[in-house]
């Protein structure tokens, strides 16, 4: 008998309420070893003698899911785990979540590129055929297969990882999923952050503290761990120092590592969930099952914000109708968390459209104008759900000034050490007392959660962090004469605004990972002239972007030639160009796509600018047509580009073998959409 079979014994004499396997093993033994198989015998004794120094969970009359468990203790989790998984869920938004993608493993994509830039690539659109409903999450696959021990779940910043495992906890509470698992205990990383050092005991303990000393008879146990892009600690699988003492306190970095490896817990499910680029730390060899979460459909979207506005439904249609007329918005409106934020502040400029006391409205096009819209609105109180609270906009931002620049510098340097979950040390090192964050920051800018340990913090958003960081160093690097990304001041001078800039994006440029490719693009959008008039008297100085912006377009088209490759950053780089409202460039190859001539016109930059059209621009939404217009250079240069393209004209372009090869390789990449090529 193998492991996994004497595994799957054991779930089925606990299903099926008879003797624990530790008796049933026992006979088993003494069977063999009277049939003449000591050598069977004594590896089975040898397997039960190891699996009792493991930590089990004892079963207390039953599974709990079914309502079987008499322990009143045990009763008290299950209420308590259906209260606080419970807030907050909206049932028709969650019919997205009861089928996950069946993935293959990480795309590079998706291990290399920021959230964002993923969908925006992807144009939101996962490469995937596969499903599997919730409540097979942890089941074989087929009658031959085992259940998955290590499952992981990946999804973008704000697409629902968090709200995914409420709502199966809250279903297995309720015993309609899953009754094949006795006990759930879910864990969040912000909560481990607090710890330097646990024993797997402990851990198990601090979430189910009503399990009494561990006992012979096991049940079937998931673990879920939510939030590893959250951790303050990489995962290292290759210097972890193997334990096997579930009694031993180590460091938790390792005692995670050991759980993931089976060293500890090996009885038990284990479930992470997080962004992409961080699941890369878990070893594809160790994982068993991997999901990700799919972004809103069409009518998805539209269920959204008619939720959204429940009482002003005339209102969701015209936010709907704004995001669809702008593509590369309608994209990212795929992410809900994004969607939120788009919707109120799209809400917010539709309101005030007709104002006669405001200047000449400013439609938001771009992430930057979306994001002081929401920015402008959280400080002045003029929420949705608040349509005029009684402090003036300009008092507000007044009393707030100080507190917004602590947050701001709080996003910046987070964010340069790659950390979004922030305890009260961290506010106290940058001067924010949590008792000034009122309602209005608390509940749109930043939301504060109470763990069993302390009280943590997070922005509402990935963006929302970075928009701050942005901001911060626009406002700092107007008066700071060190470079801001050496937070102990000390380094060559460096002055004006113009000359951090430079700095920003060159640290952009040379940064291994792509943290702060977003940061770029809204400090190159607080140069925008739409933006300034937004935001002038607030948190920019009014006209201050003249005689700069120039000078930033110049700095970013110095980036569309870095290299012959056309790179995601390099598509950044055009982006940014469109947040500081720069457009010649990609309007001019636009037209030229119209026109069927792109021939003898793709320099490096104009390719660049290709790149980032054949995610944005209409001309490409049903076919992207290249034909009699690729040398072979540009075709290599531009293939990172064209593996997202549906449908895709090449020919009369006097392509040679070389060519087809090229096509070939990408044919064949896992992340590759192309349907249908000519």
């Amino acid at each position: 008998l193998s492991r996994l079979e004497l595994l799957r014994a054991q779930e089925a004499a606990q299903v099926q309420a008879v003797s624990p396997l530790p008796q049933q093993v026992r006979v088993l033994v003494d069977v063999l070893a009277g049939e003449g198989q000591p050598h069977l015998s004594q590896s089975l004794q040898n397997f039960m003698d190891t699996s009792s120094s493991q930590l089990h969970i004892p079963v207390h009359g039953g599974s709990p899911a079914r309502g079987g468990c008499t322990d009143p203790m045990v009763q008290k989790h299950l209420e308590s785990l259906q209260s606080s998984c419970g807030n907050g869920l909206e049932t028709g938004a969650l019919q997205r979540l009861t089928n996950l993608l069946l993935v293959e493993g990480l795309t590079d994509i998706q291990q290399k590129e920021h959230d964002i830039l993923q969908v925006e690539t992807t144009k939101g659109l996962p490469n995937v055929s596969k499903s599997i409903p919730l409540e097979k999450l942890f089941l074989p696959l087929s009658k031959v297969s085992i259940p998955p021990r290590i499952s992981v779940t990946v999804g973008v910043a704000g697409i629902g990882k968090s709200t995914l495992v409420k709502l199966f906890v809250r279903s297995w509470a309720k015993g309609e999923i899953n009754r094949d698992i006795l006990f759930v205990l879910p864990l969040t990383f912000r909560e481990l952050n607090t710890h330097e050092k646990l024993s797997a005991e402990r851990l198990v303990c601090s979430v189910f503290p009503h399990l009494p000393e561990p006992g012979c008879a096991s049940a079937r146990t998931l673990l879920i761990l939510d939030g590893l892009d959250e951790f303050k600690t990489p995962l290292d699988f290759s210097n972890t120092v193997v334990c096997t003492d579930p009694k031993k306190e180590i460091q938790v970095d390792s005692l995670i590592t050991n759980i993931i490896r089976g060293n500890l817990l090996q009885e038990a499910s284990v479930w992470v969930t997080s962004r992409p680029v961080a699941a890369r730390q878990i070893p594809s060899g160790l994982v068993d099952r991997m999901t990700e979460i799919r972004g809103f459909r069409d009518a998805e979207m539209k269920d959204f914000l008619d939720q959204m506005f429940l009482d002003n439904r005339d209102l969701s249609s015209q936010v709907l109708q704004h995001i669809r007329a702008n593509r590369s918005l309608h994209i990212l409106c795929t992410i809900p968390g994004f969607c939120q934020i788009s919707a109120s502040s799209i809400a917010y400029f539709l309101r005030h459209s007709r104002d006669p006391s405001q200047e000449e409205p400013v439609v938001p096009r771009t992430m930057t104008e979306i994001y002081s819209y929401y920015f402008k609105m959280s400080l002045s109180g003029d929420w949705l759900e608040k349509p005029r609270e009684t402090l003036r906009a300009e008092q507000a931002v007044n009393t707030s000034k100080k507190l917004v620049g602590s947050l701001g510098r709080l996003a910046f340097y987070g964010l340069l050490r790659r950390r979004h979950v922030f305890y009260e040390q961290d506010m106290k090192v940058y001067g924010i007392d949590p008792s000034l964050l009122h309602s209005i920051l608390s509940t749109h800018l930043l939301l504060k959660e109470d763990t069993q340990t302390s009280t943590a913090y997070c922005f509402s958003h990935l963006t929302i962090q970075e928009f701050l960081a942005a901001l911060y160093y626009h406002t700092a690097a107007r008066r700071a004469i060190f470079d801001l990304f050496t937070e102990s001041g000390m380094s060559w001078p460096k002055l004006g605004l113009l000359s951090h800039f430079r700095g920003a994006v060159q640290r952009a440029l040379q940064a291994e990972e792509q943290h702060l490719d977003i940061f770029i693009r809204f400090l190159s959008g607080l140069l925008a002239p739409r933006v300034n008039r937004l935001l002038s008297g607030w948190l920019l100085v009014k006209d201050e972007h003249v005689g700069l912006r120039s000078q930033a377009v110049s700095a970013l088209q110095g980036c569309l030639s870095a290299g012959p490759a056309v790179t995601s950053r390099a598509v950044n780089a055009m982006r940014c160009l469109h947040e500081l409202q720069h457009t010649d460039t990609a309007k001019a190859v636009e037209e030229a796509m119209r026109r069927e001539s792109l021939a003898g016109m793709l320099t490096p930059v104009n390719c660049a600018a290709l790149a980032y059209l054949l995610q944005v621009s209409d001309v490409c939404l049903e076919e992207t047509n290249l034909s009699n217009c690729l040398t072979y250079n540009v075709c290599k240069n531009l293939l990172p580009q064209l593996l997202f393209c549906h449908n895709l004209r090449l020919d009369n372009n006097q392509f040679k073998d070389d060519v087809m090869e090229l096509l070939g390789s990408v044919l064949s990449r896992k992340d590759c959409q192309i349907q249908r090529l000519r």
